[in-house]
């Protein structure tokens, strides 16, 4: 497990260095951010799907360390957003 660790980190800094993969991540926690407005609206048999959907986007975006990436980036991403 240590050495899928190791290489999913290795990838992700490799792929920062790529304007797609951070509009991509750019893209996933725009959906996220639109899914938790969505819960505000959700009948109670969808909260769960949707909670779910932000559970998955925040898994992806935490893997990625978009936080750090984000900030890394925040001049090509103003013109993307």
């Amino acid at each position: 497990m240590s050495n899928t660790i190791e290489n999913i980190d290795r990838d992700v800094l490799n792929l920062s260095h790529n304007d797609s993969f951070i509009r991509l991540l750019a893209t996933i926690s725009s959906l996220r951010e639109e899914s938790i407005g969505d819960l505000h609206q959700a009948s109670t048999e969808d909260i769960q799907q949707i909670s779910g959907q932000i559970l998955g986007y925040d898994q992806i975006l935490k893997i990625c360390d978009w936080d750090k990436l984000k900030v890394k980036h925040a001049q090509r991403l103003k013109d993307y957003l």
